[in-house]
């Protein structure tokens, strides 16, 4: 009777069986017959049965609903195992597809939507009291470096090509006269980097319009409020000497000229004017007036020229353009100081300043204090419009933190024993902010951990030229690490291609965004693996950038030549390498050109808290009595 299945079961009850008269009805009729079925003798109630007998011999009718409850139940019984049946199956079939996942996840990540929105980044610890304790696991694994197959510090093609910028015979031939009258005077805007783009283009403009240069001045009044003049910072002997067979350059204004300082002709002209504008508007200005000033001059000249002009640039900028002997000397210091600690050394130029945070109009979950903090800072940008962070970083515009940088090298495949040089300005969230990239890359050094106080103090307070250390120790590094695609970076990373084309490493921010929010369901191989795949045409390689594409001093194609050495292994290997690279390189350079466009709005907004400035030259315009469709751009 145990091993029947319910099915039998319910047969048996309905037909009965003389085999066993407790379960046949006809043997509950006979025992309530014969009297032999127990009863309550207290309420006469049967003990399956809630109803009270009428008599003490059940009646026929009661002992049949006794039996149709017995079937009843026994029907329950049967749904309830097969109930219990399907679940129990359901169950097996659902641990199967865990473990089938599982198995996928661990051998492959999960696949991400690179393209997908970028949420903020984990928010800063600002003021945080506690030590900052470092995730070592992304997942379930344990975060050690990557292992890519090429050699990650040093660029693949780098030894095929040379610097080149010697003038054509026909530049060389039309040197300039020393008998011309017109003298160009410079006053440049921004910082120590962007400053010097303005010092290069000065070169050319004067080049340009067979004038005079005196050697630029400085920007006293920006945000740096650096009082430094061009012989702090430039050896300008060197600076005089080297172009001596381009441009006339001269330490001031010549008395001979009978003009006084304050009464020169001030004019600003539009950003990226061509050569023809300058021959066509200021040219004849300055044949009328003698001497011409140029206000806030960055990135007024056009980013695209001939080839001698461009070749003009790299003149200046490699190798005119030498810091004077103490900031070299406290340099070479520092990297000598690297170089002992380790045969080679990786350089980052952190950009995670207070101002360039506000600037950017992105947010790192820091909260009202952030919020209120930056939001002040923003407020010196008048004209500055609010921007929606997630978008911002989506795009690309926010700058990494610390941390997230770190991980990146770490995926690249650099090891904790890596040394980290790190140039930066305050960074927003102190030591909080720099614990994880710290605990990353232990051999972590500064110029104030390197240098001393006393070797620091003739420095301390000028911004431009604790720059200038900064810059001298990035551009002879290994690997040069850039988190923002400013001055500093777009300069340092046209040098760095123009001697050697030594490693440089620009985060692919628009989609490291994603793979920095997906990291913690990542196993740390899996997220390794897009890091380099994302970063693939950001690593300084020649062929990253066509030639003439993008900002000229990031890439200053024209003075970049193939090496006599293996150029049939160098056509091997260019072949390889843009295998497959043809919609990165479309994609990065239509990116490039709108980051063109928005760094000219951007300059134009962040230089607008000197506006004032601009006052006396209206004036002066008036009373010049300038004819009023020449430009007077406000910046």
């Amino acid at each position: 009777m145990q091993d029947r299945p319910c099915s039998a079961w319910l047969d048996f009850l309905e037909q009965g069986s003389d085999d066993d008269p407790l379960f046949s009805a006809r043997g509950l009729n006979s025992q309530a017959e014969q009297g032999t079925t127990k009863v309550d003798p207290q309420r006469g109630q049967w003990p399956w049965h809630n109803a009270e007998p009428h008599n003490k011999k059940a009646p026929v009718s009661a002992v049949a609903a006794s039996n149709m409850m017995l079937l009843h139940h026994a029907r329950l019984h049967m749904k309830m195992n097969l109930l219990a049946s399907a679940l129990s199956k359901t169950s097996m079939l659902c641990a199967s597809l865990l473990v089938m996942l599982s198995l996928v996840s661990l051998m492959s990540g999960p696949i991400l939507d690179l393209e997908r929105p970028s949420p903020v980044p984990v928010a800063l610890r600002k003021g945080s009291s506690e030590a900052y304790q470092p995730s070592r696991r992304l997942g379930d694994r344990t975060l050690v470096s990557a292992s890519p197959t090429e050699d990650i510090w040093t660029s693949t093609l780098a030894e095929f090509y040379q610097g080149c910028s010697s003038p054509s015979d026909s530049f060389s031939k039309s040197p300039p006269t020393s008998q011309t009258r017109s003298i160009i005077l410079i006053q440049t805007s921004g910082g120590l980097n962007q400053q010097r783009t303005g010092i290069v283009d000065a070169v050319v403009v004067s080049r340009i319009l067979n004038a005079t240069l005196v050697v630029p001045e400085l920007d006293h009044n920006s945000f740096w409020k650096d009082s430094s003049n061009f012989s702090d910072i430039f050896d300008v002997e060197w600076f005089i000497s080297t172009l001596v067979s381009d441009v006339i350059v001269v330490k001031e204004l010549p008395s001979s000229l009978g003009i006084r300082e304050d009464k020169i002709y001030s004019m600003r002209v539009p950003r990226k004017c061509t050569p023809d504008y300058f021959g066509d508007r200021v040219l004849p200005l300055l044949q009328k007036k003698k001497a011409v000033r140029l206000t806030k001059f960055d990135y007024r000249l056009s980013n695209k020229l001939e080839k001698d002009l461009q070749k003009l640039r790299c003149r200046v900028n490699y190798h005119a353009l030498r810091f004077t002997p103490p900031i070299k000397a406290m340099g070479d210091s520092l990297v000598g100081r690297l170089r002992q600690r380790s045969g080679r050394y990786i350089a980052l130029h952190l950009r995670f300043e207070p101002d360039m945070l506000a600037f950017s109009g992105c947010y790192y979950g820091g909260g009202d204090v952030e919020l209120e903090e930056l939001g002040l800072i923003r407020k010196r940008w008048k004209t500055l419009h609010q921007k929606n962070p997630e978008r911002e970083r989506r795009n690309g515009k926010c700058p990494l933190t610390p941390e997230e940088v770190g991980l990146m090298l770490r995926a690249l495949g650099f090891g904790s024993d890596s040394h980290l040089y790190v140039a930066s300005g305050e960074v927003y969230g102190g030591e909080s902010t720099l614990a994880p990239l710290k605990a990353l890359f232990p051999n972590y050094y500064t110029k104030d951990t390197l240098a001393t106080k006393e070797e620091l103090e003739p420095f301390v307070g000028y911004s431009s030229r604790m720059a200038a250390i900064d810059y001298m120790v990035c551009d002879e590094s290994d690997v040069f690490v850039t988190n923002n695609n400013g001055n500093m970076a777009r300069i340092l990373a046209g040098r760095r291609r123009y001697f050697g084309h030594r490693r440089t490493v620009r985060p692919n921010v628009k989609k490291l965004g994603t793979l920095f929010l997906a990291k913690p369901n990542m196993t740390w191989e899996g997220f390794a693996s897009k890091v380099r795949k994302a970063q693939k045409g950001f690593m300084g390689e020649p062929n990253d950038a066509r030639p003439g594409r993008g900002q000229f001093f990031e890439n200053p194609a024209a003075c970049i030549c193939e090496s006599p050495k293996g150029k049939d292994e160098l056509g091997r290997k260019r072949a390889a390498f843009k295998d497959g690279m043809e919609d990165e390189l479309n994609e990065r350079e239509a990116e490039e050109e709108e980051d063109d466009v928005d760094q000219d709005v951007e300059l134009d907004i962040y230089q607008e808290e000197d506006s004032d400035s601009i006052v006396p030259e209206l004036v002066g315009r008036s009373k010049a009595g300038v004819h009023e469709d020449m430009p007077l751009m406000s910046d």
